[in-house]
């Protein structure tokens, strides 16, 4: 096992994780600068920072009039974005925050494997976990509060595999401020801590994440939500015995697909780590959740899982773990560094990070100004019903709503519409939504221009 110092493992590892914070900010920025960003999410999430940079309750008026979204999803954590968003009031500011994050998720990741197996397969586990399919495809789908808990989660296992147990907990806690499931992750991690010993620390921790799931689900959600309700209860069905559990969690191809893409990266090496246990809260919401696009690899699903595997692939490649003889170890070895090197160029080819070889991914088009421009016309501070992928571009100067009118909201009351016509299915069909259009033109809305598909209405004085 090769020792190497602090400080040159870190020297190693910083600028790596410089390299992929670049990378996902420039997939993250011409996304957006290319219309693929939208109001649901990195809209609403810009109007929840938004609000907490004024001082206000985190409210998203894309969600529902003054719905307050801390009675949707558990995220507090979100308001240690608004001394960024003083500074630099746009959604880019939290796309890059959100590149940021990760990125340095790769640090404790590279820097364990450098120290448990050797320089350097740990900067390839490295390489490969920044391209990991969990992470481009976070980095794709706008803005989320998932983000957060890649580098705590990194940095607390980091620390559990050196037996920091303190520095681990005290690196897993904010974890409950991220998301509301979180919880039963540190509950894991509590269970993890009691299994090596740490009997009293590990057993708080498993009694106080408990006990926050508990209460966040029961009251804090509950009581900021409009129906005082949890709104997501219905994505795990209708109730089921245990002996139904087997069936609910393989029902499906989908999920076959994502349990395999989750630790094939690892050559399945990580199933070997009781460190991949902290990655079954997550697995098992997915796999029982009644909610299809919870099965998929795509979307943000994936981010925190991808530390957890990558560090029990780690746990289990150090020599000492597998108790294997020279020569088994070195193959072995050599296997694992050959997936990650397949991963990683499969990530740079047919992932999103692909896009930014792509020519067209730097090139502008004709619609993409004219939508700028009719947005331009749009006056500071006025209200908007804005289409999906228009929205997040509005968010920071002005109260945007969503069009075509969702509930609870039942019609617009908006100064300004601005719509693209080249209808996404989504959240109405493109007829529905053509006939919504129409509906607001025959009342007291004008049209103030159009061009390329986008049609910019402004209510009649």
């Amino acid at each position: 096992m090769l020792i190497t110092r602090p400080t040159s493992v870190t020297l190693r590892v910083w600028p790596l994780a410089f390299v992929f914070f670049t990378l996902y900010g420039l997939l993250s920025l011409t996304n957006h600068l290319h219309l693929r960003t939208t109001g649901f999410d990195l809209g609403i999430f810009e109007q929840i920072v938004r609000s907490y940079a004024e001082f206000r309750a985190p409210v998203s008026e894309l969600k529902g009039p003054g719905f307050v979204m801390l009675g949707d999803h558990f995220h507090p954590i979100l308001a240690t974005l608004a001394p960024l968003y003083w500074i630099f009031p746009s959604p880019i500011t939290l796309l890059f925050a959100q590149a940021g994050l990760l990125a340095v998720s790769v640090v404790p990741v590279t820097r364990i494997a450098i120290r448990l197996v050797d320089r350097r397969i740990g900067l390839l586990i490295g390489v490969a976990y920044g391209l990991s399919w969990g992470l481009q495809t976070t980095v794709d789908f706008d803005f989320h509060e998932v983000v957060f808990a890649v580098p705590l989660l990194a940095f607390a296992i980091e620390r559990l595999l050196r037996e920091q147990w303190t520095a681990a907990v005290c690196l897993a806690a904010p974890l409950i401020l991220v998301k509301e499931d979180l919880p039963l992750t540190v509950t894991v991690i509590g269970g993890y801590l009691f299994l090596k010993g740490q009997r009293r620390l590990g057993g708080w921790v498993m009694v106080a994440s408990v006990l926050s799931f508990l209460v966040i689900l029961k009251v804090l959600i509950p009581a900021m939500n409009p129906a005082g309700v949890y709104g997501f209860t219905g994505d795990l069905g209708t109730g089921f015995s245990l002996s139904e559990l087997p069936g609910r969690l393989f029902d499906n191809d989908k999920k076959l697909v994502l349990l395999v893409a989750v630790f094939a990266p690892t050559a399945l090496l990580a199933l070997l780590s009781p460190v991949s246990l902290i990655a079954v809260p997550t697995l098992l919401w997915r796999l029982l959740s009644t909610n299809p696009s919870h099965w998929e690899t795509g979307f943000h699903y994936g981010a925190v899982l991808m530390p957890i595997v990558f560090i029990a692939m780690v746990d289990a490649l150090a020599r000492g773990k597998l108790n294997l003889p020279a020569h088994a170890y070195r193959n072995t070895t050599r296997l694992v560094v050959a997936v990650c090197v397949v991963s990683s160029v499969l990530g740079l080819t047919t992932l999103p990070l692909g896009k930014l070889t792509d020519a067209k991914t730097w090139q502008t088009t004709s619609r993409i100004t004219a939508a700028h421009r009719l947005m331009d016309m749009i006056p500071d501070g006025v209200t908007v019903a804005a289409s999906n992928t228009l929205a997040p571009h509005l968010t920071n100067r002005t109260t945007v709503q969503f069009f075509p009118v969702i509930r609870p909201r039942i019609s617009t009351d908006a100064d300004w519409v601005i719509v693209d016509t080249n209808y996404a299915d989504w959240p109405k069909s493109s007829a529905a939504q053509s006939a919504d259009l129409e509906r607001l033109r025959q009342t007291d809305y004008r049209t103030v221009a159009e061009q390329d598909g986008f049609v910019l209405l402004r209510r009649a004085s």
